[in-house]
């Protein structure tokens, strides 16, 4: 090793550490201390965890933490991250806060620059720790389709986390649903682009708001894994890449300004995403600006060598990470502690160090980790499970639940419904109700002793309390994915034949690696109901007695066997702690629901990966093959209790310069005899292009709000770039010609279309503006705007 430069003494602050200097002044200030040895280490992180092949929360987490050495030997030159303090083993708030505080104060008094560490932990579903509220999946966020709501989500968790000592958050996941079949699609905000950018980039801004970083995950192509396999290889073109997976990384990075983005475990056209330069730097930085860190996925340097087979080695895994972009190695640092090993190259390598060092450094700064006088917060009770949090959650909850059929106006329920059988294999399970990263299910089952670690009610609970006037049983029916048991099937049977209605709930229970039927590392086989729920909502219809499905699930299931059967069809993704006394709301009419589709329901099992983006040959139709793939229910789609009605799209012009702006307007009313909210939808269809395009595609939306009898004005403006596309030539364009735009409350019940011509050449577009702007008049309050108002940015 070098010798070290000389650095102040511990009496007399050195320049790095001077808020009143320069950001950029202070990290070269600190980058000219600091030795090679020092420089790596704010390149890693450290993760205090031990566990068996039993206990993983990550991929292949028990085998490559072994030989991890003692903290304080792994941070003797420093390091840049801690790892998950709070979400590794169950600790309180103050727990945490006492570790967090001992692992900083050792970073500070006990290495030659006292540089702390950036502590960080997953958030998707709320703060992963012990006794955090548990918000809805980030599938129920898509269904509310409500950004402003999502943004109010994000702030509280980030509220909590900086109040506790924790400055950055692994989330948004922001993967675009290609195949229902994966199992992190509960992870997803489902298979619009557009809807994933708008609610993933209100999340950023929430969390970011509240001072804690938000990290954009998996960049890119996680979700598009062939047959739905986790960390499978994408076989995907560069124009599908663009147009369908890239856009929402792309508006939380221009838009949301988004300080953080961590790689995906898979391989586009052969090439790892943690080794592709292509990937994390000419397009990430280059080409969209972005000037926060990379991250790598959990140990996906080392799947260069180990999985990826592209490294011979952990150091050159290392190098060929950093080349490509990643600043730092989570969740420990290993490969990148190997970088001289053998190296070829040792200039360009000590080159990518400093410049991922200044990065990491930079975000250091900006978060006051360096200030003269920054301690770590003194440990405290803080309330994570607020009052506040829980409002939130239910109202999340309540919005995100879909009526998917109504038969005769079946729902809701009167309060005295008679006997109420509610029968499914997870019918008591609270944990039934959570996501995969919750803490519930992601950590909790480690330790069983504890239960979930958290207050929640089940189902048949919420309803006997919503319902008071009728009697509510339960019974389980059959397994989650077990072969029945034909006597506990039949007692099932009797119950709902001796009852006036029967809940059928079934779905999903949210697991790690294959420990349930959705999340990481839980990947279905098809999209038919799991074990033989199939067979218990059969032998529940045959009983004649009305049946009200109720799909809790984090991914949508085949249920076009049971259209035109069920009385109605409720479908709700994982709707956290809150969500049994929504579903009670809903189902006894408390709550009216107002969720639609962020994802198509198949009607049967063949004939996929489908989603409603395909060109013309991808869609159903046309006698050109044997397989239908027609869902049984249409993106966008969710009924009320009350009724609207839709008029045409009218346009402020029928032509639009290349570059300039249209704005579409139709008139919404409530025609029903209750208040209620709908989502609005705008689509785009470009019927002749110089490449396939969708045949229809979602380029606004609106949630609105009305009262009884009320009507109201949604005002889409749109700019030319929300018509451009990936074109031959690989470049986005914005090329004259027919748009035509309709609208719907789903997207198989839309408008006539409105003619839109776009005149000029072929524009080359190379900073787009990407959201369309919304403006909501309910009639006779001209202030009144709804929660999608967005202003129009690049």
């Amino acid at each position: 090793m070098t010798n070290a430069p000389d650095v102040p003494t511990k009496t007399k602050s050195p320049e790095w550490a001077d808020p009143a200097a320069g950001t950029e002044a202070r990290v070269e200030a600190l980058l000219a201390a600091m030795t090679p040895a020092e420089k790596i280490a704010q390149l890693g992180s450290y993760w205090a965890d031990t566990r068996d092949s039993t206990q993983i929360i990550a991929p292949m987490q028990d085998v490559l933490s072994k030989g991890r050495p003692p903290f304080e030997e792994a941070v003797a030159e420093g390091i840049g991250h801690l790892t998950r303090v709070f979400g590794t083993t169950p600790v309180t708030a103050r727990e945490g806060m006492e570790k967090v505080r001992a692992s900083q104060r050792h970073l500070m008094d006990s290495t030659r620059l006292g540089i702390p560490g950036v502590v960080h932990e997953e958030c998707l579903t709320g703060f992963t720790t012990l006794g955090a509220t548990v918000y809805p999946a980030s599938m129920a966020w898509a269904a509310t389709f409500d950004p402003q709501l999502v943004e109010e989500m994000a702030r509280a968790i980030g509220s909590d986390m900086a109040a506790v000592g924790v400055h950055q958050g692994l989330s948004p996941v922001l993967d675009v649903v290609t195949d229902y079949r994966w199992g992190r699609v509960e992870e997803t905000l489902g298979e619009d682009p557009y809807v994933v950018a708008t609610l993933a980039t209100a999340y950023v801004a929430g969390l970011q708001d509240a001072g804690v970083i938000a990290t954009l995950k998996h960049f890119a192509g996680h979700a598009t894994s062939r047959g739905g396999r986790n960390h499978a290889p994408v076989a995907m073109g560069e124009r599908e890449l663009r147009d369908l997976v890239l856009p929402p990384f792309e508006m939380a990075v221009r838009v949301g300004d988004a300080a953080s983005v961590m790689n995906s475990y898979t391989e586009l056209d052969r090439v790892p995403a943690a080794a592709d330069r292509w990937l994390l730097t000419d397009l990430l930085r280059d080409e969209w600006g972005f000037d926060g860190t990379v991250v790598s996925d959990y140990w996906a340097v080392a799947f260069l060598k180990s999985k990826h087979g592209v490294a011979a080695d952990m150091a050159e895994a290392g190098r060929l990470a950093l080349h490509a972009g990643i600043d730092v190695e989570l969740p420990d640092i290993a490969a990148y502690r190997l970088l001289d090993d053998g190296d070829p190259d040792p200039a360009r390598t000590r080159s990518d160090v400093d410049t991922a060092v200044r990065r990491v450094l930079r975000q250091k700064i900006e978060l006051g980790l360096l200030d003269d006088g920054w301690a770590p917060a003194e440990p405290a009770d803080v309330d994570i499970d607020s009052a506040r949090n829980r409002d939130i959650a239910r109202r999340l909850a309540e919005e995100s639940i879909i009526l998917l059929d109504n038969r005769e106006r079946f729902l809701p329920l009167p309060s005295a419904a008679g006997r109420i059988a509610v029968i499914g294999p997870c019918v008591d399970d609270p944990g039934a109700l959570m996501g995969a990263y919750s803490y519930p299910i992601h950590v909790m089952p480690r330790h069983p002793e504890m239960g979930l670690g958290i207050d929640a009610t089940s189902i048949p609970d919420a309803l006997r309390a919503a319902a008071s006037g009728s009697e509510v049983v339960a019974l389980r029916g059959t397994p989650l994915v077990e072969p029945a048991d034909e006597a506990e099937l039949a007692r099932a049977v009797d119950a709902a034949a001796a009852s006036d209605v029967v809940i059928a709930v079934v779905g999903d229970r949210a697991g790690m690696f294959g420990k349930g039927t959705s999340g990481e590392g839980s990947d279905a086989p098809g999209l038919d109901l799991p074990g033989d729920q199939g067979r218990l909502v059969e032998a529940l219809l045959d009983t004649g007695k009305p049946v009200v499905l109720l799909v809790l699930s984090g991914r949508p299931y085949a249920l076009g066997a049971y259209t035109g059967r069920a009385a109605a069809i409720v479908q709700s993704f994982l709707p956290g702690v809150e969500g049994a006394a929504a579903i009670a709301g809903v189902l006894t009419g408390t709550v009216n629901p107002s969720g639609h589709l962020p994802v198509q329901i198949p009607r049967t099992d063949g004939a996929l990966p489908h989603t409603y983006l395909a060109p013309p040959l991808g869609q159903d139709g046309d006698r050109i093959s044997s397989l239908s793939i027609a869902p049984a229910f249409p993106f966008g789609h969710g009924l009320s209790y009350t009724t609207f009605e839709l008029g045409d799209v009218s346009l402020d012009r029928e032509e639009m310069a290349n570059d300039g702006t249209v704005r579409a307007t139709v008139r919404l009313e409530n025609t029903g005899d209750r208040a209620g909210a709908t989502v609005v939808q705008l689509y785009s269809a470009d019927p002749v292009a110089q490449v396939t395009r969708p045949v229809q595609q979602l380029v606004g939306y609106a949630r609105v709000w009305l009262e009884a009898g009320a009507a109201a004005s949604v005002a889409f403006e749109l700019h030319a770039d929300r018509f451009s596309f990936t074109g031959l030539e690989r470049r986005r364009i914005v090329e004259p010609g027919l748009v035509n735009l309709t609208a719907g409350l789903s997207l198989a019940q839309v408008t006539a279309p409105a003619a839109l011509t776009i005149r000029g050449t072929v524009r080359v577009v190379d900073e787009p503006v990407l959201v369309t702007g919304v403006e909501t008049t309910v009639e006779g309050r001209p202030d009144t705007k709804d929660e999608t108002t967005q202003e129009d940015a690049a």
